[in-house]
């Protein structure tokens, strides 16, 4: 499986996309109800750009960029344009009250940090004495911010028209810079929720996010021509791996819809081949379903009821399992109302669907499987650089979460707490040295002291 991918950094990554396929789109944007395209060339020009934008406002080797905003395309241009001139990227839950970014800002010594809008700044600036490594802020959306001081505050435009200003004057830095990069350095530090104490920065180096691009396409079957639309945090290990780990190693397309409040809309124009959702998402495309066939009609809802009970016993069989009279059913069934139903909730093209992050209730996951939408349930958490344990659709036995990804081993130590080994294992926890030798002994990461949520044993195998 290591093979799968070249040993090449996330940078070094996004470069050789660049040069191999430079006009195939990598990203699209949905600003004002138009997606607007970004090829791998444009991706990996704008992002270089960017990085040297840091670098010509002082952010030197091994320094931090806070990244504080929802998704879009900024975001990722602002990792990768840090990743870039060997920067290190650190997201900010744009939710976060001023005191939460502040922690963080100044636990994580971030030197620039990225801002979405004026709100974010003002929660920055709210806060400005107690960061005194913070250099300057970058804001995507300038509406509000002319009176602020310019010495503190610029447009993230004219970040980009800096870089670009910068590369004419030291053509072929970036090269240079990418060239000497390797697996071991830091990529990314992603801060934890902290509901048992502070949050703690968990360092994830590109020999991890590498690592876990491989495992998640071998455990998905995922493929170049996948599509996702990009919505919960990127802060969160789970985005990062949907969003930049895979695509950027695969070579596939993201989609940044119009804001997280469109998300309905924006899955039903992507109709996306791949989706992760938590178990709150699942819930609601359940609740969104239920009201629409309530609406529907006493004729449409006694269709779906009839269909339902007709596929509903053969829900969890593997679908090359069933038999023909199953697949018959099934087939009736989709075409009359299964079909209408995924495309309402915008998961028709769907080949794999995850859910994780939390515990989730079978009978959601039983009700979508019985309509037709492919759900596995798969673990991880931010110190395995994202999934560690997943289902396969040939294999997703109720209350299971798979077994163990490639790259790493999964065993069960004292008190059945699950213990993982391997190459998606985290470096460490930033400047909390004590944190990280209880969370790896041995070479083995204990899952139980490196999160607060617990996991139930009865609700995994291992292979």
């Amino acid at each position: 499986m290591s093979e799968t991918f070249p040993e090449f950094t996330l940078p070094q990554m996004l470069r050789d996309n660049a040069r191999r396929a430079p006009e195939d789109v990598a990203i699209r944007q949905k600003e004002f109800g138009i997606w607007n395209p970004s090829t791998w060339q444009r991706y990996y020009q704008r992002a270089c750009h960017v990085g040297l934008g840091f670098r010509a406002l002082g952010l030197n080797k091994g320094g931090h960029v806070a990244i504080l905003s929802e998704n879009r395309i900024e975001w990722v241009l602002a990792q990768l344009g840090a990743n870039i001139v060997d920067g290190i990227a650190v997201g900010v839950y744009p939710t976060s009250p001023s005191n939460e970014v502040a922690y963080v800002l100044a636990h994580s010594e971030s030197e620039v940090i990225v801002c979405e809008d004026q709100e974010q700044v003002d929660k920055v600036l709210e806060r400005r004495d107690e960061l005194p490594k913070l250099q300057r802020i970058i804001v995507v959306e300038t509406k509000g911010i002319r009176d602020y001081p310019p010495d503190q505050v610029m447009s993230f435009d004219a970040l980009e028209a800096l870089g670009a200003a910068f590369e004419t004057k030291y053509a072929g830095l970036v090269d240079t810079t990418i060239d000497r990069q390797t697996l071991a350095q830091i990529g990314l530090i992603i801060y934890t929720s902290g509901s048992t104490g502070k949050p703690k920065g968990a360092m994830l180096s590109y020999k991890n996010i590498r690592a876990q691009a491989i495992a998640s396409v071998d455990r998905l079957s995922l493929s170049k021509d996948e599509s996702l639309l990009s919505y919960l945090p990127l802060c969160h290990v789970a985005e990062q791996m949907t969003t930049v780990m895979v695509p950027v190693y695969l070579g596939s397309l993201v989609n940044f819809g119009e804001s997280i409040r469109t998300v309905q809309e924006d899955l039903r124009e992507v109709a996306p081949s791949m989706f992760l959702g938590v178990p709150r998402i699942w819930e609601k495309l359940h609740s969104s379903i239920h009201i629409k066939l309530l609406e529907a009609g006493s004729i449409r809802r006694a269709l779906f009821e009839y269909a339902y009970a007709a596929c509903e016993p053969f829900a969890e069989k593997n679908a090359a399992d069933r038999t023909l009279s199953e697949m018959i059913r099934f087939g009736l069934s989709y075409w009359l109302i299964f079909r209408a139903l995924q495309n309402f909730i915008g998961l028709r093209k769907t080949r794999i669907a995850m859910t994780g992050a939390a515990p989730i209730s079978p009978a959601i996951v039983h009700f979508f499987r019985t309509i037709g939408v492919p759900l596995i349930e798969v673990y991880g958490l931010t110190e395995s650089s994202g999934i560690a344990l997943g289902q396969v659709l040939t294999d997703r036995r109720v209350g299971t979460v798979g077994y163990g990804i490639a790259l790493m081993d999964a065993r069960l130590g004292d008190s059945n707490e699950l213990l993982l080994r391997g190459d998606t294992v985290f470096v460490g926890y930033y400047r909390n040295d004590e944190a990280t030798n209880v969370a790896i002994r041995d070479g083995w990461l204990h899952t139980a002291t490196s999160r607060s949520s617990r996991m139930a044993t009865s609700a995994l195998w291992i292979a």
